[in-house]
């Protein structure tokens, strides 16, 4: 993910209430001044795995520097890595989580440094500038989109990132490639057998081999955005994604929805209100309908939110002996939706 674009979601403001009990003194602090620093962070050791894979695959003379900042990213044509800042801090990484659903786990955190370090790789190199890249991959300065429509199963392009990330752009098509060619025991070589995705795969390998004595003619750039510039409080942090990254939802699931629950009513035993059931589900429905829809994070938990509403608003119930049976069928329902947004931009009609 360059610094073309936003790495993820972040919370409403209404969230902010909902967050742990270490919330009050920190989301006032001003986030330079909380000291963050990426050595003896608990991030550090991750840059450190990366470090040791880059020397397992021979890269001996590649190092990208890695610096805190607002999210994920590679400044463009820089050879550095920009990491979350809530990730240097456990107090941090709590507010995130219970923020935003969606906290990168250890596997994720290495997905991203993988991904950003082809960034930088292509970068430090100047790969991007030869004709075999361009052949590959595409034309680099490509317009950046936000919004783009992904061919879902595509072989044309390796999966990695949530929501087939590598369709993006060539720049991320180049970035997705090296993280899987870079992944210990990915198997690439059997898991992408017969497709067209093993070209880029190979021009990687093949690349990497070639160039693991030679050092980077760029072997360092710019940084963006430090911590140190980071002026904002952790509040206003959030308040600020929450309204660069909302995504309206204004659809009539009321009828659909009846299908799915049961009516109201005070007779009925061993039920529970489904607001509460699609709640539960809600951040492990985003995250699947996000990978395998294509459909952009903020939209995807907007639309589950917005199915959690009109269930409490119609007190609809989940009957708690089909619950399992109820999941698969609100699954199908919200993907079904994702997938029309996907394709019209629009959920119904």
């Amino acid at each position: 993910m360059s610094s073309r674009a936003g790495s993820g979601y972040h919370p409403c403001v209404s969230e902010l209430e909902t967050a742990p009990p270490e919330a009050p003194d920190l989301l006032e602090q001003r986030i330079d001044h909380l000291g963050l620093r990426l050595e003896g962070s608990p991030v550090e050791r991750f840059v450190t795995q990366l470090y040791r894979e880059l020397e397992r695959k021979g890269l001996r003379h590649f190092r990208p520097v890695c610096y805190l900042t607002d999210e994920w990213g590679c400044p463009d044509q820089e050879p550095v890595i920009g990491v979350p800042f809530y990730l240097a801090d456990l107090r941090l990484q709590r507010i995130e989580g219970t923020m935003s659903d969606n906290l990168e786990d250890e596997r994720e955190i290495m997905m991203y440094l993988r991904h950003e370090a082809g960034h930088a790789f292509n970068y430090a190199y100047r790969l991007y500038e030869t004709e075999e890249w361009r052949e590959l991959f595409g034309q680099f300065h490509k317009r950046y989109r936000e919004e783009y429509r992904p061919v879902p199963f595509s072989r044309q392009f390796v999966r990695h990132i949530a929501g087939w990330y590598a369709q993006k752009h060539p720049d991320e098509d180049f970035a997705e490639t090296f993280a899987v060619w870079l992944t210990p025991r990915s198997d690439w070589r059997d898991r992408y057998r017969g497709w067209p995705a093993m070209r880029k795969l190979r021009y990687v390998d093949r690349v990497a081999r070639a160039v693991r004595d030679v050092p980077p003619p760029v072997p360092s750039g710019e940084v963006d955005l430090t911590v140190d510039q980071m002026h904002v409080t952790v509040a206003d942090f959030y308040r600020r994604w929450a309204r660069q990254n909302s995504a309206a939802v204004d659809v009539s699931l009321e009828v659909d929805l009846r299908d799915v629950f049961l009516p109201a009513s005070r007779r009925r035993k061993g039920v529970r209100p489904a607001a509460n059931f699609v709640a539960e589900h809600r951040a492990q429905l985003t995250d699947k309908i996000t990978y395998w829809t294509g459909v952009k994070r903020p939209v995807v938990r907007s639309l589950l939110e917005r199915i959690e509403n009109v269930c409490r608003e119609q007190r609809l119930l989940s009957d708690l002996v089909r619950e399992p049976a109820q999941l698969i069928e609100l699954s199908a329902y919200a993907t079904a939706l994702a997938m029309n947004y996907l394709t019209r931009r629009k959920f119904h009609g």
